[in-house]
């Protein structure tokens, strides 16, 4: 596998892990006492964040049958999180076999159980690395290896965004990975949004974030979002809130009140 050893990414189970809080909210067993504490705090005053990680969930798996249906056969997960059901490998390979799927993560749980989930699986390997060093996951190795740039590729940034703050420049970082894909590409962002959710209760829900090792979650507006998509063409039905992005195919008015994540798939122009 590639990727240095970063004796910094170390696993602490007193401190709360976003993939393992995420591990938590999906219902899974990979998780420790700080996370369900930091999560049940999430919970008690946002009690839908279990129905949008999970619908979270649901769009990757459309989004990657989508593209996979158009002929992508090669995929880039940023932040993929801790291998769960339908993972996008488990999905894309479903659909075509032969699609190659890269998933990148610095958490060190997440490059554990990843490394023993895929090592019967040669189309399909973990990176460790930062979505905050976009020029290091280019570069990879790995990544060099098994993704053609000059053909299409679908790139997933699902529920990560929000975790870099703006002093990070997340639009510049985006375009950046945007630039070296090929035209006919896909680019799949879902990201925090407050919706109409007090200033108190989203204080409380960054709180609960700020301890965690990914620090602060910043969410954004509609308009924020939007501006990640520069350089594609949105597809039907836009910018949403996650439940709605293809939930059964038909005309969608989504809600925008309820906080939760905006989902969006944009083609590379």
């Amino acid at each position: 596998m590639s990727g240095e050893h970063h004796p910094e990414w170390v696993i602490d189970p007193e401190v709360p892990s976003v993939a393992r809080m995420y591990d938590y909210y999906l219902g899974g067993k990979d998780n420790f006492a700080a996370d369900r504490e930091a999560a049940d705090q999430v919970m008690a005053v946002m009690p839908n964040v279990l129905e949008f990680t999970r619908a979270n969930r649901r769009l990757l798996s459309r989004a990657v049958t989508m593209m996979a249906g158009l002929g992508v056969r090669q995929f880039i997960d940023i932040g993929s999180g801790l291998p769960t059901q339908e993972n996008v490998h488990e999905v894309a390979q479903r659909a075509a076999p032969d699609s190659r799927v890269i998933y990148v993560d610095n958490d060190p749980i997440v490059l554990t159980h990843a490394r023993a989930l895929l090592a019967d699986n040669p189309l399909t390997t973990v990176v460790q690395a930062d979505l905050r060093a976009p020029e290091a996951i280019l570069d990879d190795p790995e990544v060099k290896a098994r993704i053609d740039f000059g053909k299409p590729v679908g790139l997933l940034l699902l529920a990560i965004l929000h975790f870099v703050p703006d002093e990070e420049r997340p639009a510049e970082i985006v375009a950046r990975l945007r630039a070296a894909l090929a035209p006919g590409s896909f680019l799949v962002i879902s990201h925090g949004y407050a919706g109409a959710i007090t200033r108190d209760v989203e204080d409380q829900v960054r709180s609960a974030y700020g301890r965690t090792g990914a620090g602060d979650i910043i969410p954004r507006t509609a308009g924020d979002v939007m501006a990640f998509f520069e350089g594609t063409e949105l597809v039907g039905p836009g910018l949403v809130q996650v439940a709605d992005w293809r939930a059964d195919d038909g005309p969608v008015e989504s809600d925008m009140a309820p906080p939760g994540f905006l989902a969006g798939v944009g083609r590379v122009r």
